[in-house]
């Protein structure tokens, strides 16, 4: 079963949600950036909106992940520079920095994963939008940069992620030049986990979403709640809440449940190749 959720919200057609229930249990959200005719840049109530969908996700307790990506043949294609060179003053440009961050935080703090969805264009705060979650796939002609110097403006706010997925050198080269690289170098450097041609970008998607569905929805949530714990914890701090995370997935029967049947189906392929 699938539905669209819109808000009310100005320009709530910026950015549609669709609900697919899944076979394995629960749902998965598809957030998609409406804005095709202007390869999917977001202006500020775009990017303002996103955090709100997204925080009104991150309440669901059947939600199983999230896919976020773009109408037509982009991901996220920026800010709206026309927006952008209209601002009156500073304090209206602090403001749109601002909601840049509340659309990314949103993402960084959703309960569970959010897979990037990458084709054609990701750049600018499509870019940090992506660095924000936990998974990236895009086609061989996606294109990435962030080009905020161009413009006159330094790259902020979720671009301080970057350098954890791509060194400091490549991201420096990023925010310097404003340039943009290609897909194939976005992943040689680490920044997208699967590099697929185009016509593979659904089957990949959805073979992470059947993954993550297929997996105990309770340690899910405790790993992603656990991975961004180890972003700001020693080693030795991390192992220890490693160590709690395990206790608190053995409260419930969802281990016992999992691995009882991963038990029987290795017992019925054992008779299978005897028989």
């Amino acid at each position: 079963m699938a539905s669209v959720v819109t808000h009310d919200f100005e320009r709530e057609d910026l950015i549609l949600v669709r609900r697919e229930e899944r076979a394995e249990g629960g749902w998965v959200a598809y957030v998609t950036v409406n804005n095709a005719a202007k390869k999917n840049a977001l202006p500020v109530e775009g990017r303002a909106l996103l955090a709100k969908i997204m925080t009104e996700l991150a309440t669901e307790p059947d939600l199983r992940c999230a896919v976020l990506t773009g109408a037509g043949e982009d991901f996220i294609g920026g800010a709206n520079i026309g927006q952008m060179s209209e601002f009156p003053d500073h304090v209206v440009a602090e403001t749109g920095s601002k909601t840049t961050h509340h659309a990314c935080d949103s993402v960084r703090r959703m309960p569970v994963p959010v897979i990037a969805r990458i084709d054609g264009y990701c750049l600018g705060a499509g870019m940090e939008i992506a660095t924000s979650c936990d998974m990236r796939v895009a086609t061989t002609r996606a294109r990435f940069g962030m080009p905020e110097v161009k413009y006159g403006v330094p790259s902020g706010m979720e671009a301080c992620l970057i350098p954890r997925l791509v060194g400091w050198g490549k991201a420096m080269e990023l925010v310097f030049t404003g340039e943009m690289i290609s897909a194939e170098e976005a992943w040689h450097f680490g920044y997208i986990e699967k590099l697929v041609a185009p016509e593979e970008l659904d089957r990949q998607t959805e073979a992470w979403v059947r993954a993550i569905c297929e997996a105990g929805p309770r340690a899910i949530r405790i790993q992603k709640e656990l991975c961004r714990d180890w972003e700001q914890m020693s080693i030795s701090d991390a192992v220890q809440a490693g160590v709690r995370a395990v206790g608190r997935a053995h409260t419930t029967d969802e281990p016992k449940r999992l691995m009882t049947a991963w038990r029987e189906r290795q017992r019925r392929r054992r008779e299978t190749r005897d028989a």
